[in-house]
């Protein structure tokens, strides 16, 4: 495991390829992860990945950048939490701040691109229009640009699908406004196995790519497709 060598190079800001370094975590898994459906290939035009952000007790959501980054092809670009947000005062003074800055030390290592948590506060709306700007700017720039985003943005305490919060339905509208295909993924755990379940196409014709409410919605039912009918939320 590359445990020592990835804490090393964090704490120096030394980049790492994060598709490697996430294989190397899956290998060790026991049971190994399973995966289900037809693995999305990053054609010239590059590709959007929407899945769920899946909380359940003992699961740490990093799980879910590490399964989807092992099997992609390509080296994903995560839009990633900026940092970890808390109810009470105490962790958000304490442990907020210590989270934001291994969050951006952890974008600087792996070329993320890292955004303010959800829900959104209002003195973040700069910082959080300039983190959409970057990874449009990806997506109409780069060659094969393979991004990957969680569009709920946050844990939901039952595990299910929640709706996304204002905007992402737009951003999402945007990256395939610029040309990327979009697809869902869904992961989750069943009977002791992490499992990773491709769906097909997101279908986003006849939408306005600024139609928040109703592209979220797609996209959304999509990643729904590929979860078992108990997290599905709202989406069932």
């Amino acid at each position: 495991m590359p445990t020592l060598r990835i804490a090393r190079d964090v704490l120096l800001g030394r980049r790492r390829r994060f598709g490697g370094d996430a294989k190397a975590f899956i290998r060790a898994m026991t049971p190994p992860l399973r995966v289900m459906g037809d693995i999305p290939r990053i054609g010239a035009e590059g590709a959007v990945i929407l899945i769920n952000h899946y909380y359940a007790p003992g699961f740490r959501a990093w799980w879910i950048a590490l399964a989807l980054s092992a099997v992609v092809e390509t080296d994903l670009h995560w839009v990633m939490t900026e940092a970890w947000t808390y109810p009470d005062r105490a962790r958000e003074q304490m442990l907020t701040p210590l989270s934001r800055r291994l969050f951006r030390r952890l974008a600087q290592v792996y070329g993320f691109t890292s955004m303010p948590p959800m829900p959104p506060r209002p003195w973040e709306v700069a910082a959080r229009a300039a983190a959409v700007r970057s990874v449009l700017h990806l997506a109409r720039r780069s060659p094969r640009p393979a991004i990957a985003l969680a569009p709920e943005g946050g844990d939901a305490p039952t595990g299910s699908l929640m709706t996304p919060p204002p905007g992402a339905g737009r951003f999402i509208g945007l990256l395939a406004a610029a040309g990327l295909p979009l697809s869902a993924a869904g992961i989750y755990e069943q009977a002791g196995e992490l499992c990773l379940h491709f769906g097909p196409p997101v279908d986003l014709t006849s939408t306005d790519a600024h139609d928040d409410q109703r592209i979220a919605g797609r996209a959304m039912r999509a990643i729904a497709g590929c979860l078992p009918e108990g997290l599905r939320g709202a989406y069932t």
